[in-house]
C-alpha cells in the first residue's frame, strides 16, 4: 500500500473516530471485568490514578512552540537527550506497570510500533514510578520492543507539564520532526487515532 492510501486511510479512520467520541473509559468498563487492575483504576478510590478521557489534541504547526528539551535515563543505563530526536517522528508514552489503561494499551503501541518503525517513527516510553524489576518484568510481559526511561525522579515529566498532567498516565504524545509535541491522547489510546496521528506527524 503506498504511504498516500495508508494516510488517508489513517485520517479517515481518525475522522470517525473523534466524530463518534471514542473515550477510554468505555474501554475501561469493558475490560474491567477482565483485569482486577483495571477495577481499581475504575473505582475512584485514591489509589494514586487519575483517569484520562481518552481526549486527542492536535496541535497546529505554527502553535508548537518551541521543541522540547530533556534528558532520560533507560534503565538499561543509556542517556537519552531529545535533542537526537530531530528528523524523525517520535511517540513518547508515559506509563506504569500497576496502570490498568497502560496494560491494556501495551499491545496497541507495540503493534504501531512494528507498523511505523520503518516509516521512522521511534517510541519511547516514560516509567513515571516503578523500580527497574517491575518495569522489566512489565515490559517482558507485553514483549516491548523499545526503552524506556526511568522516571521516578520526575525531570522528564517536569519538562512535559504543559502537555502531560501530573499522574494522568497514560498520556501518549506524538512528537514532530523539528522536537515540537503535535498530537496528545490523554488516557487510554485508540489503536486506529494513534496511528492517524503518527501518519499526520510522518507527513509533515
Amino acid at each position: 500500500m503506498k504511504n498516500s492510501d495508508r494516510s488517508a486511510g489513517r485520517l479517515q479512520k481518525l475522522g470517525v473516530a473523534l466524530a463518534l467520541g471514542l473515550s477510554a473509559s468505555l474501554a475501561l468498563s469493558a475490560c474491567a471485568a477482565d483485569d482486577p487492575l483495571a477495577v481499581i483504576a475504575d473505582s475512584g478510590d485514591n489509589k494514586n490514578y487519575i483517569a484520562g478521557d481518552g481526549s486527542v489534541t492536535e496541535y497546529a504547526a505554527a502553535e508548537r512552540g518551541e521543541p522540547l528539551a530533556f534528558t532520560g535515563t533507560g534503565y538499561d543505563g543509556s542517556t537519552v537527550d531529545s535533542a537526537d530526536w530531530a528528523g524523525q517522528v517520535t511517540v513518547v508514552n508515559f506509563w506504569y506497570a500497576a496502570c490498568a489503561p497502560c496494560r491494556e494499551e501495551a499491545p496497541d503501541l507495540v503493534a504501531l510500533h512494528d507498523e511505523f518503525e520503518s516509516a521512522g517513527a521511534q517510541f519511547i516510553g516514560v516509567n513515571i514510578r516503578d523500580t527497574q524489576e517491575t518495569a522489566e518484568a512489565f515490559e517482558r510481559t507485553f514483549d516491548i520492543p523499545y526503552p524506556s526511561l526511568n522516571d521516578q525522579n520526575g525531570g522528564v515529566l517536569l519538562a512535559m507539564t504543559s502537555y502531560v498532567p501530573p499522574q494522568a498516565v497514560p498520556t501518549t504524545l506524538v512528537i514532530d520532526k523539528e522536537g515540537r509535541v503535535s498530537a496528545r491522547i490523554l488516557g487510554l489510546a485508540d489503536k486506529s487515532t494513534l496511528g492517524a496521528l503518527i501518519d499526520a506527524a510522518l507527513a509533515e
